[in-house]
């Protein structure tokens, strides 16, 4: 079966393109491309039609998908999962929706509990918390100050926590702290094709319908919009 996996999430986008065989977890990736961040509206689609050509599939012999959810770009998320609800729509096939965060605990070398880190602008971190063995459990996802962070990470160094990041800035900052930090390469397509195939091996899918993206920080206009107390 070919599945495709996107991250529209940051600067650093990409699809998958993969062969999987259910019953076996391992997946055969076919290609990942990388995707400039700020351009996804006008490349996604065409890269994904690209790509199916390139390798002689057509967009009909799609047989289910994975796209990051959150947290990220706001206009970059949104562009990901409107493409994935439209051709899930149209095919009639499942989606797996996976947390960029998640990715990143995944893709340490570390097993247990993992605090998985990004950058999240204006001064903020996006935070993980996992417990990673044979399979990946969720304590909590939450968006905190800089200085939270360092309170949290100082905390984590005195348990059997490992903090992860692809943000070289956060790893310097946490180590700078005299904190240890483990510096990873920023999630592929073909880690977010990975997790997903697990997630649908599981049958843990949404339906287009239910597609929504996870920001963990609501937008700027959610937070004018409300009323003053």
């Amino acid at each position: 079966m070919l599945l495709l996996a996107t991250d529209t999430s940051g600067k650093n986008g990409s699809i998958a393109l993969v062969l999987v065989t259910p019953g076996l977890s391992d997946v055969e990736i076919v290609e990942v491309v990388p995707l400039a961040g700020g351009a996804f509206s006008a490349q996604l689609v065409p890269q994904i039609a690209a790509l199916l050509e390139k390798h002689g599939y057509r967009k009909s012999d799609l047989g289910a998908f994975a796209v990051v959810s959150g947290p990220g770009s706001f206009t970059g998320l949104r562009v990901g999962l409107a493409a994935i609800k439209a051709l899930a729509e149209a095919l009639q096939k499942p989606i797996a929706t996976i947390s960029l965060l998640e990715a990143v605990a995944w893709t340490s070398t570390a097993r247990g509990r993992i605090l998985a880190a990004l950058d999240a602008g204006r001064g903020d971190v996006y935070v993980g918390d996992y417990e990673l063995e044979s399979q990946m459990r969720m304590h909590s996802e939450r968006l905190l100050s800089r200085e939270e962070f360092l309170t949290e990470a100082k905390g984590a160094e005195a348990s059997p926590e490992t903090i992860v990041t692809p943000d070289a800035v956060l790893a310097e900052m946490v180590r700078s702290a005299g904190i240890r930090a483990e510096l990873i390469e920023y999630p592929n397509g073909g880690v977010i094709a990975r997790l997903g195939w697990e997630r649908l091996q599981r049958g843990q899918t949404v339906r287009p319908e239910e597609l929504e993206a996870n920001y963990i920080r609501h937008s700027d206009a959610e937070i004018f919009s409300k009323p003053a107390s």
